[in-house]
């Protein structure tokens, strides 16, 4: 498992919803973000004297629960004391920004938040605000009460869950460290894998399920197990991946090693590996805990194993012919989608078995918004999110969730 935390990575973070004169250049006839000092992010950013600025090198990265990925820009920062020409006045640090595709999207009212890193380098996302991006940047941070002036977080003592880690990935943060033990990991994955090429989701899957420590009991505890399960395949496949981008990058890339293309190809190939292995992995180790708890049931992928309109849903309780079967009773029937991050992709689940009129859908996201779970409802779509993530919701939303193991308890009460 890992054992880092967000304190690993960042040094000090604080947020606030955006002013008028914050993101409306018109309002200030600038391109400024005042009162960090008043949250105690100078003994971050240093204190520039009267003849002097600061800059740092930033990303800035604007997302939203809707858009597919998130608009990024890399540039500088300036900080620097906007009353440095008027020496009878104290001073007042300011950040200052240049407009860039990032910066023409924020407007009055977004949420944004400020991260120092370990590297010197500064994080900044907007998002809208009551968004679920709001929520899991103020979880992930500790950030709490926000309000239009800025609050720091409190980092100390929070751990990267698995669907932080991943989220934090998404928007550019490499959070993949070497830790003790790593080495012993590795060699066991040569040997069994090669070290040259990446082994099948499927096989890997499986060596992850078996190497585990610690085991948990998937009868008795499935939503632990499915969360125990995905986050040590995650540290070993991240392991194994270090290892072979290591190996390609000693090698080169084309005859000469330093063929361009070859190497944004393999760039591209990695990220796209990250994100596609790790829906395959969910629904690989979700597989495996309905076969260990004796459910009937059969995936969406392969000729023949779809519903209405070619749809291939992730999984059918107890299959495609029962479903296809109009005499077939609709309360025994049951549908699964499976996404480890939902963003506004929930809505492809709605169509995806038109006889079964309450979906459900299993995520590890944490913290979606109230008004997005609401909407779900409203749809007839019933999420389904492992207990140790639930705590991340409000009590509101914790009423209306269930667990991995409330799923199976009803397909098993379903099947009698």
């Amino acid at each position: 498992m890992f054992a880092d935390s967000i304190s690993d990575y960042f040094e000090g973070v604080a947020a606030k919803y955006l002013s008028a004169v914050d993101a409306d250049p018109g309002s200030s006839n600038q391109h400024e973000i005042g009162g960090l000092p008043a949250a105690g992010f100078k003994r971050h950013l240093g204190t520039p004297g009267k003849d002097e600025e600061y800059r740092f090198k930033a990303k800035l990265i604007y997302v939203t629960d809707e858009c597919a990925a998130p608009d990024f820009c890399e540039g500088f920062v300036t900080w620097y004391d906007c009353r440095r020409k008027q020496p009878h006045r104290s001073a007042e640090f300011r950040l200052y920004y240049n407009t860039n595709a990032v910066t023409e999207l924020i407007v009055k009212g977004d949420f944004l938040l400020v991260a120092k890193m370990r590297d010197g380098s500064l994080l900044m996302i907007f998002t809208p605000a009551k968004s679920s991006v709001e929520n899991q940047l103020r979880l992930l941070f500790g950030l709490h009460h926000v309000d239009d002036r800025f609050t720091p977080g409190t980092l100390d003592s929070i751990q990267l869950l698995l669907p932080l880690r991943l989220m934090l990935e998404e928007l550019g943060v490499e959070v993949s460290r070497v830790e003790r033990g790593d080495d012993v990991w590795l060699d066991q994955l040569i040997k069994l894998f090669g070290g040259e090429k990446f082994p099948t989701t499927a096989a890997f899957s499986s060596y992850s399920r078996k190497s585990i420590e610690n085991i948990v009991d998937p009868l008795a505890f499935p939503d632990q197990t499915v969360l125990d399960w995905m986050e040590h395949e995650e540290k070993l496949f991240r392991i194994y991946e270090r290892h072979l981008v290591q190996r390609q990058l000693r090698y080169g890339f084309g005859e000469r090693g330093d063929d361009v293309d070859e190497f944004i190809s393999f760039s591209l190939s990695v990220q796209n590996r990250r994100k596609s292995r790790v829906g395959h992995a969910f629904e690989g180790h979700l597989d495996e805990i309905f076969r260990l708890h004796g459910l009937r049931f059969q995936q969406g992928r392969g000729k023949g194993f779809t519903t209405e309109n070619n749809s291939k849903p992730d999984f059918i309780f107890p299959g495609f012919a029962e479903y296809r079967d109009n005499e077939f009773p609709v309360n025994k029937l049951f549908m699964l989608g499976a996404k480890t991050t939902c963003k506004d992709r929930w809505r492809q689940v709605l169509s995806e078995a038109h006889r079964i009129s309450e979906k459900h859908l299993i995520t590890m996201e944490a913290a979606i918004s109230e008004s997005q779970t609401s909407e779900m409802q409203s749809h007839g779509l019933q999420l389904v999110v492992p207990e140790t993530i639930q705590t991340t919701y409000s009590d509101s939303q914790r009423e209306w969730l269930v667990g991995l193991g409330d799923f199976i308890s009803r397909v098993k009460h379903a099947s009698v």
